[in-house]
């Protein structure tokens, strides 16, 4: 049998260590890309006081601490959901006070390390009001005022959503939650329909706007309502249907958020 000469030999050699190392190399992003499709990335984000951090507690099934749902966070907080067969989601609740760690925080989610999806949580003027920093007393605030602020807010965030959706080589995709629908229950359809494209309301068309600056194949738009968790006032069987509502608007949000990564 022929011998390979010591330069063949050395030539072997090289082409296979390079070739390990390329396959080395290139395993880190392989894995980190396989983990994203099974966890991806989701930003909940809206106007402080909407129950934002709430939402992402009862999706990452862990309960909130009573101060946080009462106060908010001014920093982005993190929660892991954990499924059957690997797969789950992060979530990255955004601060919904206008300050510096709230625009840090927008920044992250929609340039330094881009989400998969968005959850932004409205509540049709029904937000619980905040007070300022720094000051003493309620807050007080018209149903109006809270619009407006909310309005306010998703304009921030919409031209954040367009500019990720077109660095993007693959669809953003982008749930309106409207939250607190027990406190308006006869108007839910209302509600659903001011947020939804095309409705003519000023959110519409901001989310209108949205659409036709990223365009329509690279982002997609649900609106679903959701309700607090029954609070312990009401009587055992009123509770009981209560919770019954809340859980199958939970079960409809989970569902679509599965079918819009690709885990149905």
């Amino acid at each position: 049998m022929a011998r390979m000469s010591s330069a063949t030999r050395t030539a072997v050699g090289t082409s296979i260590a390079g070739g390990a190392l390329s396959a080395l190399s290139g395993a880190p992003h392989q894995l980190s890309h396989l983990f994203r499709g099974r966890f991806p990335t989701v930003a909940v984000t809206g106007m402080t006081g909407v129950g934002k951090t709430r939402l992402a507690d009862r999706l990452a099934r862990r309960t909130s601490a009573e101060s946080t749902v009462e106060v908010g966070s001014a920093t982005m907080e993190r929660r892991t959901r954990r499924m059957a067969k690997g797969r789950g989601f992060r979530f990255r609740v955004v601060p919904g006070d206008n300050a510096a760690t709230r625009l840090g925080a927008l920044d992250e989610v929609f340039h330094d390390d881009p989400v998969d999806g968005v959850l932004h949580v409205v509540a049709w003027g029904h937000a619980t009001a905040r007070r300022t920093a720094g000051t003493s007393g309620e807050a007080v605030a018209t149903r109006e005022e809270l619009l407006a602020a909310e309005l306010e807010d998703w304009t921030i965030t919409a031209h954040r959503i367009a500019s990720m959706a077109l660095r993007r080589d693959k669809p953003v995709w982008l749930v309106i939650v409207v939250t607190k629908t027990d406190l308006f229950p006869d108007e839910v359809d209302e509600a659903v329909r001011y947020y939804s494209p095309g409705s003519g309301s000023p959110f519409a068309a901001k989310l209108d706007e949205l659409r036709s600056l990223a365009g329509g194949a690279r982002l997609s738009v649900d609106v679903l309502p959701m309700c607090t968790e029954p609070g312990e006032a009401t009587d055992k069987a009123a509770r009981k249907d209560a919770g019954k509502r809340c859980s199958a608007m939970l079960t409809a949000l989970e569902s679509r958020m599965g079918q819009l990564s690709g885990h149905a």
